[in-house]
């Protein structure tokens, strides 16, 4: 599997968006992390698909954005139009799942399903034929700086050994040592935010996230 590092913009420094999205490019980052979310489903609020259509103007990495909405399908085509190139929504939301997914697709889009910590992994597996990807959380979403939670493992685990070829991706607490304890599990996709954002050199921390998933 190709391991793939996909920055979260959550922990960039949002005066300086394109300068942030730079950092990526040079650290040749295969994603851009992009959270959203509303306050209702996560007790946060961040960005929406203006700011998104923005940084696409400035950016030709993929945008892989994440969904903490409680009504994804309302907001797809909002999303799409803004430049997603893969949407990852919760399957804990209060949007029908299959619709959602099929709307996903059908204008474009790639489309991925995201589990809470606390969620059995088999709630992804009526969908799986129709997904680019599954989004494993190790931290409870909402909020960036999380410690990583090395008890979400057996689920990417019993993932991997059913689908061989799917993405799967991680997000919350990964650095360099979660990394590896993530990759193997079975995980190939990694967000990170805090590592790269607040690194003194993001290109190399990049490199060496890449490197530390493989071992």
């Amino acid at each position: 599997m190709d391991i793939k590092i996909s920055p979260s913009m959550l922990a960039s420094d949002y005066a300086n968006l394109e300068k942030e999205l730079d950092k990526c490019k040079k650290g040749k980052a295969d994603l851009i992390h992009l959270d959203v979310m509303d306050g209702h489903f996560v007790p946060n609020i961040s960005i929406g698909a203006p700011v998104i259509a923005s940084m696409k103007k400035v950016c030709d990495i993929p945008f892989d954005v994440h969904l903490m909405i409680s009504k994804p399908y309302d907001y797809i085509e909002d999303f799409v139009n803004a430049g997603a190139d893969i949407i990852s929504f919760h399957t804990e939301c209060d949007s029908d799942i299959e619709k959602t997914i099929d709307k996903i697709i059908s204008l474009g889009c790639k489309a991925a399903l995201a589990v809470k910590p606390g969620t059995p992994i088999e709630a992804v597996f009526p969908y799986l034929d129709k997904l680019s990807m599954v989004l494993v959380m190790t931290v409870e979403p909402g909020f960036g700086g999380q410690n990583f939670m090395e008890s979400v493992m057996p689920k990417i685990k019993t993932l991997r050994e059913k689908c061989p070829a799917l993405d799967i991706q991680v997000d919350g607490g990964i650095n360099a040592d979660t990394v590896t304890l993530a990759g193997r599990a079975g995980a190939n996709v990694f967000v990170a935010g805090s590592a790269i954002f607040k690194s003194d050199d993001p290109a190399k921390t990049i490199s060496i996230l890449k490197e530390n998933a493989k071992i």
